[in-house]
């Protein structure tokens, strides 16, 4: 069979179309089967590096894709230390470049890491060139310009490199100091070229907004290559490349040409005119660069909405492919935007016809693109919840948090610059996510109704009327803020110009927060603008509402609502101000699905109290002990205290309660350190969270910072919140800033005397911030809005619920009465008998 094997690839190498490549898949199925030897594992995989490299060429990318990780799993497996084999000229390289096309680069990165290991391993100076090359240009592409750069310098350093390859390097250099803002010169290139100078000075022109030389260049450029020795993918992205230039200059009868081109080339049976259906479509991100330029030529916002709508779907097949959190994020950004002008579009066809429909349209696309990788981590967790005996979910979990841990691992690695370990967790990671694609398709087939549902309006409407709530709903725009309104009968969509005024008021309000004198030492200003910005955000049409449900967007989700003001006011005695806290009951969340899906509050008065109190350092929390007792006074608590509060036993009995209650410090974190909250004995990271499964019915985050994160378009905060979320928790109370732990612990006692009372989370946070603010025994300094706004709730509405004991006082009086009432009727009869 060996022999077969080689003589069906050569046949087909020899004559590689369409035709001898189907009779070459018909053949590899029948050997695939049958394979058993290391040299027909060996045969085999020279079959797909061929079948990898006719798709690579053909544009079939996912199938090129597949193929290739085939091929990297069995050498790895059966042919790594047997035969002397270069994996990475023959896969590792295209499979790296393919991964960059689709916008997988979370894998693009792992694989060339590992050929770049090799390549030093086996002293291969020309692969570490080349993975030095890859590599810098894959950071350049997401915006790693300084990495890039980084990578450019030691890629230099190595012996043997070409001139070809020093002109490549330098130009990723040069560009990346370019778009970065850094000084740029020419002359920082070892070998200067015409070609290196035009495309420089092409990058400088498009930085400078100068399109008409920009153009020009490119025109130069677009001579200088052959056009017989590229793909139609190269060529049809010139084609839009060209086109986005004419666009620029308002030559859009130009744009449009170009643009169908394009089309032509990557689909050579479109006609040319008509917007293609999405069964013509593939997995290329050249199609969403058309069609969002062609969106903006169109004259009907209705076409237009049908462009995004097939760079959404682009978008997603994309997606389909990428594994990783960090891959799918930067994805998100061009989705944002695109969502962004949808709604627009919407907002100003509502003004101009009226027509309320739209307004759903609008409110889709604004969910389309809100906590989308959150969405798809609950929904895989949901299903499994549906399913829980089902072994390919049950797989996929497994896979999902070994993915989570490596990559945590990955960061610590990294950090400390371990290059060998680096290298065995990049394998890791790739083989993760291979088992991760192959199992997807498995169980995308197997629930295909169930992956397909979808939020409506009307959903939101039926949850809002059972909580008697009303739902507002932000879209931070890069132009405008949208906003949402739904109530259990209506919806309604206002804008809000984000302009500097705007800005400037949202960062002024966010700054009030930074400490807990800012307020008090111009108290009339903050109340000023407390009320002025609850007009800005329009929050006033909320106010015939108990109940709201809040969804923030961008830099609102910094923004304490329940501390903004409804009415102006000049009293300086924050106990009779009007704080939006004393008037509703807010909760938050990150989307609508989300409130929507939320299943009802379960009360547990089971508590499991962590407790580090770093006693003996500059970190104790002082108060933190009475936060225990105040506790203890109203639920059944059992406490993890001092050096008991250790990351291990935490995690491993949380689950047992109804109830994890931390009290700690914890860090938003940094730009290269992620969020984490601290035991005594270590960290928990964000990126571990997300490899956990927590199961209580609520978490309260009595700690610094756990609601704060570094903000991603399209996803949202990526704070400790958000982590509990992703490992399964519905109901959170967090903190969005560093607060006073006796406050704190104030504010604790009154919520958990509240919780016990009421059996509702959602309720006992407002009744703790009333609580607060009607305690005589605090000072007025000490109730500025920095000491009790700070804590957000993200959950069920669930309404207060009348305590056993209550009842049975509303038992007793009823049967009192009711037997008194028998008493005076018996007594009544009997007298007038005897009379």
């Amino acid at each position: 069979m060996e022999e077969d094997i080689y003589v069906a690839t050569e046949t087909f190498n020899v004559n590689p179309n369409a035709t001898t490549f189907q009779t070459l898949i018909e053949k590899e199925a029948s050997f695939k089967s049958q394979l058993k030897t290391k040299d027909q594992y060996f045969a085999y995989l020279n079959l797909l590096v061929n079948k990898g490299f006719y798709l690579f060429n053909t544009n079939q990318q996912m199938q090129a894709i597949a193929a290739y990780e085939n091929a990297w799993t069995i050498y790895k497996s059966e042919i790594k230390g047997v035969f002397k084999y270069d994996i990475t000229e023959n896969c590792l390289k295209n499979l790296s470049t393919l991964y960059n096309k689709i916008g997988d680069y979370t894998n693009a990165e792992n694989v060339i890491k590992q050929y770049i290991f090799l390549a030093e391993k086996e002293k291969n100076n020309q692969h570490r060139i080349s993975g030095a090359i890859n590599l810098s240009q894959l950071y350049f592409t997401i915006g790693k310009h300084q990495s890039a750069i980084e990578i450019v310098d030691k890629g230099l350093k190595i012996k043997g490199i070409s001139n070809t390859q020093i002109e490549k390097l330098q130009r990723i250099k040069t560009n990346s100091q370019i778009v970065s803002s850094k000084k740029a010169t020419i002359q920082d290139a070892n070998v200067l070229s015409t070609k290196h100078d035009n495309q420089t000075k092409y990058q400088l022109a498009l930085k400078d907004k100068d399109y008409k030389k920009a153009l020009s260049l490119f025109n130069l450029k677009f001579l200088h290559i052959d056009k017989a020795k590229i793909s139609a993918r190269e060529y049809a992205k010139l084609s839009v490349e060209e086109a986005q230039l004419h666009f620029k200059l308002n030559d859009f009868n130009s744009a449009s040409k170009k643009l169908k081109l394009a089309l032509i080339t990557l689909i050579p049976t479109h006609n040319g005119q008509d917007i293609p259906k999405q069964d013509d479509l593939y997995a290329d991100n050249t199609f969403i660069d058309i069609f969002d330029l062609l969106a903006q030529l169109q004259s009907n916002f209705n076409n237009a909405l049908a462009c995004y709508d097939r760079s959404f779907y682009i978008s997603e097949l994309l997606q389909d492919n990428i594994t990783s959190q960090e891959a799918k994020l930067i994805h998100l950004n061009a989705n944002r935007t695109r969502s962004e002008t949808c709604i627009s579009l919407l907002y100003d066809a509502y003004q101009k016809e009226g027509n309320v429909d739209v307004l759903h349209q609008a409110f889709a696309y604004a969910e389309k693109n809100k906590a989308s990788i959150l969405k798809e981590t609950i929904g895989k967790k949901s299903l499994l919840q549906q399913f829980p005996n089902d072994s390919l979910l049950l797989k996929e979990q497994t896979l999902l948090q070994q993915q989570e841990r490596l990559t945590n691992s990955i960061i610590k690695a990294q950090y400390q610059n371990n290059s060998k370990q680096i290298n065995e967790i990049s394998q890791e990671l790739t083989e993760t996510s291979i088992a991760l694609k192959e199992l997807k398709k498995e169980i995308d087939t197997k629930y295909s109704n169930i992956n397909n549902q979808k939020l409506s309006t009307k959903t939101i409407q039926d949850k809002l009327l059972k909580d008697n709530a009303v739902l507002v709903e932000y879209f931070y725009g890069e132009t405008a803020v949208f906003q949402f309104l739904i109530s259990p009968s209506t919806i309604d969509l206002f804008k809000i110009e984000r302009d500097d005024h705007f800005n400037t008021t949202i960062e002024q309000y966010i700054d009030y927060f930074n400490n807990s004198s800012v307020i008090n030492n111009n108290i009339p200003q903050f109340t000023n603008d407390a009320f002025k910005l609850y007009q800005l955000l329009g929050f006033e049409i909320t106010s015939t509402s108990k109940n709201v449900v809040v969804i923030p967007d961008g830099f609102l989700n910094f923004i304490p609502f329940e501390s903004l003001l409804s009415q102006q006011t000049t009293s300086t005695n924050y106990s009779k101000m009007p704080f939006v806290a004393t008037q509703q009951q807010l909760a938050y969340n990150v989307s609508a699905l989300f409130y929507a899906n939320n299943k009802p509050f379960k009360y547990s008065n089971l508590v499991l109290g962590v407790f580090p109190v770093f006693d003996k350092t500059d970190a104790k929390l002082t108060y933190s002990l009475d936060e225990a007792e105040s506790i203890e006074e109203y639920v059944n608590a059992k406490f993890l205290m001092y050096d008991a509060a250790t990351k291990q036993d935490v995690l491993a009995q949380a689950n047992q309660f109804g109830v994890l209650h931390l009290s700690t410090h914890a860090s938003s974190g940094t730009f290269t350190i992620p969020a984490n909250i601290d035991f005594i004995d270590q960290k928990l990271f964000l990126n571990e969270l997300y490899s956990l499964n927590i199961q209580n019915n609520l978490v309260v985050l009595s700690a610094c910072e756990t609601g704060i994160g570094k903000l991603q378009k399209g996803e949202g905060s990526m704070n400790l919140a958000r982590g509990f979320q992703f490992a399964g928790v519905e109901n959170l109370l967090f903190s969005l800033w560093k607060i006073n732990d006796l406050s704190t612990s104030q504010l604790m006692a009154s919520f958990y005397k509240s919780y016990s009372k009421t059996q509702s989370a959602f309720v006992a946070n407002h009744l703790s911030k009333v609580g607060y603010l009607n305690n005589s025994s605090i000072s007025n300094i000490k109730k500025s809005p920095y000491y009790w706004s700070a804590f957000m709730y993200y959950g069920d509405l669930t309404p207060k619920t009348t305590s056993s004991m209550s009842n049975y006082i509303v038992f007793a009086f009823v049967g009192f009465g009711i037997a008194l009432l028998l008493w005076f009727v018996i007594r009544r009869r009997y007298n007038g008998t005897n009379s």
